[in-house]
């Protein structure tokens, strides 16, 4: 069991203790940290505190990090288009309709069942129990690159490029309208929608979000971009497309815009994945090829 013990400095002092932590702390999830926090696990001058704690100077903040126990998530045998596999990493090329990891209403038939059949006990612990090996996930109809740590040295590193924003990735997508401008910049932060907390949306006092798009073709109504993320938040292309009036084709949640053709969720596929490798500390691209749905699409339009 590992065990954090730390001091306040004073330029850290009215931050939220959540927030404190996982700047001190960068190995662990927010969403972790706040699960720590609600179960009484993380003390503050020896006493449990709420996630609306705000620390002052000197506080001693302690709290322990139980070892990793065997996930109640069954291995599933489900085909994997693996795209890079070695002893630190793995990288899949995830289908539409798979969902990252188990949650509430999807506890089996995830990228994590798959992952646990096929690497048995070689996945990082970090993330809990029910995100084993995961370091970040794209959303269920999203295809394409998704990278899985086997060991949690591995995760530590993977997730300060992530923290840093120095991963690539690259997207491929279509978007309603015709784009004016051949390249362009979103820089619009993203929160949850103040209405519908199962959305995000870009809401003044969000988070940071930056999406960097570059035309590759236009069509009479449709237009076929990349897109790349210097910063990572839930659904930022979703929102941030649809935040300038060009929703992507197909996406039932963020467009009120009807789509001509059958399509299970949004047009978005994350073609280029890049990272420093933990061990080599070489930098590694990998790409995942347009789905056939996406390819007849275009060929279509």
């Amino acid at each position: 069991m590992d065990e954090f013990r730390f001091q306040i400095a004073e330029e850290m002092e009215e931050e939220r203790i959540d927030k404190c932590v996982s700047l001190l702390v960068d190995s662990l999830s927010r969403s972790f940290i706040q699960k720590l926090i609600k179960e009484g696990n993380v003390l503050v001058n020896g006493s449990p505190v709420k996630g609306s704690y705000r620390v002052k100077a000197e506080d001693e903040v302690a709290f322990f990090l139980p070892e990793a126990v065997e996930p109640d998530i069954r291995p599933e045998n489900i085909p994997l288009d693996i795209l890079y596999e070695d002893g630190d990493v793995i990288v899949v090329n995830k289908p539409k309709g798979m969902v990252v990891h188990p949650a509430a209403g999807h506890y089996s038939g995830t990228l994590v069942n798959a992952l646990l059949y096929h690497c048995g006990k070689e996945l990082s612990g970090i993330n809990g129990v029910m995100r084993p090996g995961i370091v970040h996930r794209i959303d269920m109809d999203t295809t394409g690159s998704v990278i899985a740590c086997k060991n949690d040295r591995a995760h530590n590193f993977i997730a300060q490029q992530l923290k840093e924003h120095s991963i690539t990735r690259r997207y491929r997508a279509i978007c309603h309208g015709v784009l004016k401008e051949d390249e362009g910049t979103i820089d619009k932060p993203v929160g949850r929608h103040p209405q519908d907390r199962k959305k995000m949306a870009v809401v003044q006092g969000g988070k940071r979000a930056v999406t960097h798009y570059r035309v590759l073709q236009r069509f009479d109504r449709f237009t076929y971009i990349e897109c790349e993320l210097e910063t990572g938040r839930t659904h930022q292309i979703r929102v941030h497309l649809a935040s300038i009036g060009h929703p992507l084709l197909g996406d039932g949640v963020y467009s009120n815009q009807r789509s001509p053709f059958r399509l299970q969720g949004q047009t978005l596929h994350a073609e280029i994945l890049g990272f420093i490798h933990p061990t080599t500390k070489e930098y590694l691209e990998i790409e995942a090829p347009l789905p056939d749905y996406f390819q007849h699409l275009l060929a279509i339009l």
